[in-house]
C-alpha cells in the first residue's frame, strides 16, 4: 500500500471512480480484491460484511479506476443500518460510474429491484455485473429464466451487461473493458502503485473483524466494532493492540471462549493475514470490551469510525 509520485496522464489516458453496488453478499468485496490483485476489503458468509465506503484502486497503462465499495443495500433496523444504507445512496450518486452486482444463481427479486430502482435516479452511465457465472447452470428452464430477467432489467433501463465470477476470474477483463470504456478522459488520483486509500489501521481493523465474522458466524453477527489502539512497528516486529467492542457481555464470552479458546483462534488467524499487509512479524494483542447498544448511538457510531456521508 506505499504511494510514491503521481504522474502526468497522457491525453487519452481514462480515470475516475466506480461505486460497487448491490444486494448484501453477492460478491461485492470478492469483486474488489480481486480487481485491485490484492485483499483489502473483508469477504465473509455472512451477508453486510461491508461498512466503511472503502476505495479500493486500479491502475493500468490505459485507466486508473477507484473503486468505491459499498455496504448491501437493505432495509435498516438499526442507526448502524441506517447510516450505512445512506452512506450506499450517496455513493451511487457521487461516482462517474455504477456497477451493480447480482448473482448468476437466482432470477431478479425483489431486493435487486429496489436497488435498481435507487440506482436509475443516477445520470451517469450503469453496467448490470452477474457474478457467480461459475455456478450458473449451463442450459434448462432456470438458466432461461435468470438469464432473461436480467437481460430485461438491463433493456429497461439501458445499461451494459458483463458477466463474470470473481472467485475465477472468468469474465473480469471484460467487466475491466467496459468499465474503462464508460470512463471519460483524466489524471491519474493517486500513485500507479497504491492499491487502497484506507490507511493501514483501517485494514487490521477489518481483518480482525472478518476473523470474528468467520469464527463466530451468527452468534456475535454485526454488534462488533474495531478499533486500533496502537501500532509500534522496528525493525524486527509490529505490535499491535487492538480493542473488540460488542453490544453484550454474552458476546463477550462467546469471543474469548472456553478457556480463551476462541479468541486465540481469532488472533492467530488475523495475525496471519497482518503479516501479508505489513510483510513481515507481527505481535497482536486483542482486548474484549462491553459498549452496550453502540449501533443505536451515532455519537458511539462516530467514535468507532461510522460517519454519515453527506
Amino acid at each position: 500500500m506505499s504511494g510514491g509520485l503521481i504522474p502526468t496522464a497522457a491525453p487519452e489516458f481514462r480515470s475516475g471512480f466506480v461505486s460497487i453496488v448491490g444486494r448484501p453478499n453477492v460478491g461485492k468485496s470478492t469483486l474488489m480484491n480481486y480487481l485491485v490483485g490484492q485483499k483489502i476489503a473483508i469477504t465473509s458468509p455472512v451477508a453486510q460484511t461491508t461498512r466503511n465506503r472503502l476505495q479500493g484502486i486500479l491502475t493500468t497503462p490505459q485507466a486508473q479506476i477507484i473503486f468505491v465499495d459499498t455496504p448491501g443495500i437493505h432495509k435498516p433496523h438499526h442507526e448502524l443500518g441506517k447510516v450505512l444504507v445512506q452512506n450506499a445512496r450517496v455513493a451511487i450518486g457521487s461516482v462517474d460510474v455504477v456497477l451493480f452486482v447480482v448473482e448468476a444463481t437466482s432470477a431478479a427479486g425483489k431486493g435487486d429491484l429496489f436497488v435498481s430502482n435507487l440506482i436509475a435516479q443516477t445520470k451517469g452511465p450503469v453496467v448490470l455485473g452477474i457474478n457467480k457465472v461459475d455456478q450458473l447452470p449451463e442450459s434448462g428452464r432456470k438458466a432461461a429464466e435468470i438469464k432473461h430477467s436480467y437481460e430485461a432489467l438491463a433493456a429497461e433501463h439501458g445499461w451494459s451487461v458483463v458477466k463474470f465470477s470473481a472467485l475465477t476470474g472468468e469474465g473480469i477483463e471484460n467487466l475491466q473493458t467496459e468499465l474503462v470504456a464508460k470512463l471519460e478522459p483524466g489524471p491519474y488520483y493517486y500513485p500507479p502503485d497504491l492499491v487502497t486509500d484506507q490507511p493501514e489501521r483501517f485494514i487490521m481493523g477489518e481483518l480482525i473483524r472478518e476473523q470474528i465474522l468467520l469464527h463466530t458466524r451468527e452468534e456475535v453477527p454485526h454488534s462488533v466494532a474495531i478499533a486500533i489502539e496502537k501500532v509500534e512497528e522496528d525493525k524486527n516486529i509490529t505490535r499491535i493492540l487492538a480493542t473488540v467492542n460488542v453490544e453484550r457481555k454474552s458476546q463477550k464470552g462467546i469471543l474469548i471462549g472456553k478457556g480463551g479458546l476462541m479468541m486465540k483462534a481469532i488472533s492467530t488467524a488475523a495475525r496471519e493475514q497482518m503479516q501479508k499487509l505489513v510483510a513481515g512479524k507481527v505481535y497482536l494483542e486483542i482486548f474484549v470490551r462491553v459498549q452496550e447498544r453502540w449501533r443505536q448511538s451515532r455519537t458511539r457510531l462516530s467514535e468507532f469510525g461510522y460517519k454519515v456521508e453527506k
